[in-house]
């Protein structure tokens, strides 16, 4: 889930992240009133769930509120990167004496978080990799013992900082990997971090949270909206609604399966045998009956789908109740389909007896029963 520019601002200042005074507008007028009770002159940022504004001209500045609102009226509508601009931020200019990059991201190869900090800020860290990676400072938080006011202390002073300012640069180092924790956050980045005269001020915010932990932020989705922090199509946000993993693809064999690596499996074994997957969905592991239905019938809505594959190993999973969950979305789908079923493991002659009463083919191997759904949509 990735957290526009205000929405990861938001959060940063419940940590104690000092940003700047802003607004979140939607129109021209809006943004010229906004300017206006910022002083006059502000930055004017589109607020997209993608990196590279700036470059892209997504981040302008304005001396007045009119040309505030001018900014405004030619960012929103626009696109960039094929995503509509539907909101600006109206942001106080900063009297920036430096720019520095600070982040925590997961080091998988590690398991654990690591705290990059450079001095190089404005700019892809990346590109500060390439072209002065000795200008990087690194350091891998030990999971058990977590980063230490030490270790902050540590990384500001290798920065080039002391006295006071270390001090407060320590302190923003402490409070965005307090963020990264408490958020599950895959990526938590301020570029550029801004050093003013009093201090520092995150100038812009970046705050990518892991879908998979959703379930502890429930709050997140009631405050923002899905559409703006998730990079996906009209059908991926209602499988999130529903509670389904599910990712759209480009063809047209609906698959599902239990787990996301048999899933994923299936997926190339269809593309093997010349067919194109319409999605990726998986049911987890214990799927109910009722979220086997639910999961199937919405694979069936869609108008792409010609035929669908369900593929499940019956661990925890019963094949029982995977038939129950199939033959009641088929009688409930308002168009019929063909529905090619593989399933082995817990109950499963129970549950192909089911299916072969409701007309419905089983086959034994992922591989025949892949061949058999490409074969039905004309595939080779």
């Amino acid at each position: 889930m990735k957290l526009l520019e205000y929405q990861a601002k938001q959060i940063f200042g419940k940590f104690g992240i000092p940003t700047p005074r802003s607004y979140i507008v939607e129109s021209s007028k809006e943004a010229e009133d906004s300017a206006n009770k910022l002083g006059g002159s502000a930055a004017i940022k589109a607020q997209l769930p993608v990196g590279g504004r700036g470059k892209a001209g997504g981040i302008l500045f304005a001396n007045t509120p009119s040309e505030a609102a001018e900014a405004a009226s030619s960012l929103l509508g626009s696109k960039m990167k094929d995503l509509e601009i539907r909101k600006v931020l109206i942001e106080e200019k900063l009297d920036i004496e430096d720019e520095l990059y600070l982040g925590v991201v997961v080091d998988r190869r590690n398991k654990s978080y690591v705290v990059l900090a450079s001095s190089e800020g404005g700019v892809d860290i990346e590109e500060v990799a390439v072209k002065t990676p000795e200008k990087i400072v690194r350091h891998v938080v030990d999971p058990l013992h977590g980063l230490r006011s030490y270790h902050a202390l540590w990384i500001a002073k290798q920065l080039g900082y002391s006295g006071r300012k270390m001090s407060a640069l320590a302190d923003i180092v402490g409070k965005l990997y307090k963020v990264a924790v408490e958020m599950d956050a895959e990526l938590t980045e301020i570029n550029p971090l801004a050093e003013i005269a009093d201090g520092f001020m995150a100038a812009d915010a970046r705050l990518n949270i892991d879908n998979n932990a959703l379930f502890r932020h429930r709050d997140l989705a009631e405050t923002f909206q899905w559409s703006e922090s998730l990079e996906l199509s009209e059908r991926e946000q209602e499988a999130g609604e529903l509670g389904l993993t599910y990712v759209e693809l480009d063809g047209n064999i609906g698959v599902i399966g239990n787990g996301a690596g048999l899933t994923m499996a299936t997926i190339d074994t269809v593309t093997l045998h010349g067919g194109k997957p319409a999605n990726f969905l998986d049911l987890g592991g214990g799927a109910s009956p009722k979220r086997i239905e639910s999961g199937v019938s919405f694979v069936l809505s869609d108008p792409r789908v010609s035929a669908l594959f369900v593929n499940v190993l019956g661990g925890i999973t019963r094949c029982d109740d995977t038939a129950r969950g199939i033959i009641e979305a088929r009688r409930r789908a308002p168009l019929e389909k063909p529905i090619v079923v593989r399933m082995m493991g817990t109950n499963e002659e129970e549950g192909k007896k089911l299916l072969e009463e409701a007309g419905i083919d089983t086959l034994d191997t992922m591989e025949d029963a892949a061949e058999r759904v490409v074969a039905l949509v004309g595939g080779s």
